[in-house]
């Protein structure tokens, strides 16, 4: 009895090592909500090719940064990049993964996906308070054949600390200057007017449940959540709608060869054809990891995603990056992140 009870528990022990190591296999991140839709369709097709899972937080790039900053994740992801000297005295690696588009979005009744056009000053004197009805001159002046109704604007924006925040800010600041002076851009700012809510699900929520109100998701969820989204008029002048071949000419001409650490937002590109809202969504490591068996395995992901993910990454209107850029992150891999 006794020879079969040691057997029985080094088998359970053998199993408890199996199952704690194949845990040990799945990844760990978290950040951005902005690459959810596509991390998370990535994440699937890996596990069945390979075994390996993901488990990504989508809580925000805000909350992503400190989670990496508190080593409690293998990778962080954020839409806002990093400067170099941050990423230096933190002691991590940042490189591009996808590039997307953010998309405002709005609840006013008769309005279809697309039929309604603004532009980023328009947008910005609306979260600052200062159009606070549909059917105001400036916004009819853009939509001269659209009956607008005389119903009151409400502002929903993002309550925690994400990328989409920095971006739709980044892209108000850079179309209204006191926007820029009194609110300003990055993951968290204090916004003047509006209701707040939590992730890209709670403002695309709110946005449906409040007649007259007015938001901004990452394109990817309003596509599949069926939302109206408004046209904007680029800082070329022209009307231009989200998807993919828009967030591609505004990502065109990125000289990503001279920004150190990646550094570099798309938002309010020149070009006819550019979305005016295009962003990067970045990925963040310990140059030195303190897990490097963890960090190697992440690093496997993401040469997977880059190379097996371009066409699950344009299904979601989402643009993979250019081989060159591609061939730059994986230069920038082996000369910045140990692994062994």
């Amino acid at each position: 009895m006794r020879i079969f009870a040691k057997q029985v528990l080094a088998v359970a022990a053998g199993a408890l090592a199996l199952t704690t190591l194949a845990r040990a296999e799945d990844i760990s991140g978290a950040g951005a909500t902005f690459p959810y839709p596509i991390y998370s369709k990535w994440a699937d097709a890996y596990k069945k090719e390979t075994g390996v899972g993901l488990n990504y937080q989508s809580i925000g790039s805000g909350g992503g940064i400190k989670q990496i900053k508190a080593k409690t994740v293998t990778f962080g992801a954020s839409d806002m990049p990093l400067k170099p000297e941050d990423l230096t005295q933190a002691g991590l690696v940042q490189f591009p993964m996808i590039i997307g588009g953010v998309v405002p979005v709005v609840n006013v009744k008769g309005v279809q996906p697309g039929a309604l056009v603004l532009d980023g000053a328009t947008v910005a004197s609306i979260y600052l308070g200062e159009i606070t009805k549909w059917n105001d001159p400036r916004i009819h002046k853009l939509n001269p054949k659209l009956n607008l109704p005389a119903t009151t604007i409400a502002p929903v924006y993002r309550s925690d600390g994400s990328g989409t925040n920095f971006l739709f800010s980044d892209y108000l600041s850079k179309s209204s200057p006191k926007f820029q002076s009194s609110v300003g851009a990055n993951t968290s700012v204090q916004w003047p007017v509006g209701i707040g809510a939590k992730g890209n699900e709670g403002v695309a929520n709110m946005t449906r449940q409040t007649d007259g109100a007015i938001g901004y998701v990452e394109y990817a969820f309003a596509k599949q959540t069926a939302m109206a989204y408004a046209n904007l008029i680029n800082k070329a002048g022209k009307a231009v709608t989200p998807k993919a071949e828009t967030f591609q000419a505004a990502a065109a001409n990125a000289d990503w060869q001279h920004a150190a650490g990646y550094h570099l937002i798309l938002t309010d590109q020149p070009g006819a054809a550019s979305w005016p809202i295009t962003g990067a969504s970045f990925i963040l490591l310990y140059g030195v990891p303190p897990k490097p068996a963890e960090t190697a395995a992440a690093l496997k992901f993401f040469d997977w995603a880059y190379r097996n993910g371009g066409k699950m990454a344009a299904e979601l209107d989402y643009v993979p990056l250019p081989e060159t850029l591609i061939r730059q992150v994986r230069e920038t891999w082996k000369k910045q992140i140990r692994t062994n």
